[in-house]
């Protein structure tokens, strides 16, 4: 029955209002007629219904004008407990209402200062009415229990609005923070997918294109040659497209991808296999290591090998004299992988480099390593990473979730 009133005051606020002016109103005329023995009620009973009338129209504002509202009853109500009327729960209804209003829409300071003034005074016009009798008790302690009850139910009112209002504030931040939590996952994803296709086929067709030059170059002098490195050429080309399916088939899933039918993911244990493809493309790859050999975590080990990969098909494309060496070197602390070759590039260097040397920078960044990649001062082209041991987020892996997973 409450929820059903509250909803229904919550729809039609002026109608409660209304209704309430009007009950409050008769409550005072009815009031102004209850007397005692020691306080009988005065034989006029105009100025009880005029100051009730007055009231009634000042409780139309009290959602808008609380402190007006309240001066206006609470004078209404002296006048007639000055008057010798008794101030009962009925006669001081609309000064309850107006004290109730005050303590819910304004604060705490505000209506300590407009309600106590309001509650001595009624106290006092009471008392000055009469000779002390047996309503004292009634006309001091009951007018100030009576006044004292809206006053907390207003205080009530008030903080539980508050709390609701600060619910509904943490509610719409958790759904604004869940928003941009999202928007920002699937930028996270859009990158991650551009580099798995970057890092799929990239290499593989940087090596095909190499290798067919190469064998429509030798196709009319060297043709045994050339029929080789066109066998080679299958071998990429089938390589890349396996590579891609794996990439898209892990992408398309809704669930969890089965460890069982698809490849590991690849690390530095593959780097001969890497060695060789760029050969049949026409780059000579030297490789170097020293210190002793460190386990890597999974994402570590990706990353590194995927860091060589992309830049050994920066060298293949750029690089006049075909050459690169590639040097790792483990220490307790970590993994640095430098690959630079001596070669004049092609192409002017771009400041800040491609979507490649990007997606080198992101994947370094994500396990926690640095990457630096340029010019050197001799000559040629560098590439140098640090990389730890082990990913600061092994568990998430987020350089390369679902290429770990193959």
């Amino acid at each position: 029955m409450t929820s059903h009133l509250e909803r229904f005051t919550e729809r039609h606020p002026h109608l409660a209002d209304v209704v309430l002016a009007v009950a409050l109103c008769a409550c005072m005329v009815f009031g102004a007629q209850v007397s005692t023995t020691d306080s009988p009620a005065p034989a006029d009973p105009w100025p009880a219904r005029i100051l009730a009338l007055l009231c009634g129209a000042a409780l139309l504002t009290s959602r808008r004008r609380p402190r007006t509202v309240l001066v206006v009853t609470a004078a209404s109500a002296a006048v007639l407990t000055g008057l010798g009327h008794l101030p009962s729960p009925l006669l001081l209804a609309p000064v309850m209402a107006g004290l109730y209003w005050l303590a819910a829409l304004t604060d705490s300071r505000t209506t300590g200062l407009f309600a106590y003034p309001a509650m001595a005074a009624l106290v006092a016009t009471s008392l000055s009415a009469r000779p002390l009798g047996d309503d004292f008790m009634l006309r001091s302690v009951g007018t100030v229990f009576w006044l004292l009850l809206p006053l907390a139910l207003g205080g009530l009112s008030r903080f539980r609005r508050a709390y609701l209002e600060s619910v509904q504030a943490r509610a719409e931040h958790a759904e604004r923070t869940r928003e941009e939590e999202a928007r920002l996952r699937v930028a996270e994803e859009r990158m991650r997918i551009a580099r798995e296709l970057h890092d799929a086929v990239a290499h593989h067709m940087a090596v095909a294109h190499a290798q067919a030059g190469t064998a429509a170059h030798l196709a009319p002098t060297q043709p045994e040659q050339a029929r080789k490195i066109l066998t080679e050429l299958v071998g990429t080309t089938t390589s890349a497209l396996l590579e891609l399916r794996a990439t898209v088939g892990v992408l398309r899933q809704a669930g969890a991808p089965d460890p069982g039918v698809l490849e590991p993911a690849p690390g530095l244990d593959r780097l001969p296999d890497l060695v060789t493809a760029c050969a049949s493309a026409g780059l000579t790859v030297e490789v170097a290591a020293d210190g002793e050999a460190q386990p890597l975590s999974p994402a570590v080990d990706l990353t590194a090998y995927r860091i060589v990969q992309e830049a050994l098909t920066n060298a293949a494309k750029h690089a006049s004299d075909h050459q690169a060496r590639v040097h790792l070197s483990y220490t307790h602390a970590g993994l640095r992988i430098t690959v630079t070759n001596d070669g004049v590039p092609v192409a002017p260097a771009i400041p800040g480099g491609g979507y490649g040397l990007m997606g080198m920078r992101e994947r370094a960044h994500a396990v926690g390593g640095d990457l630096r990649a340029g010019p050197r001062p001799a000559g040629g082209f560098e590439v140098a990473v640090t990389l730890p041991l082990r990913s600061p987020h092994q568990a998430a892996a987020p350089a390369d979730r679902p290429e770990e997973s193959r």
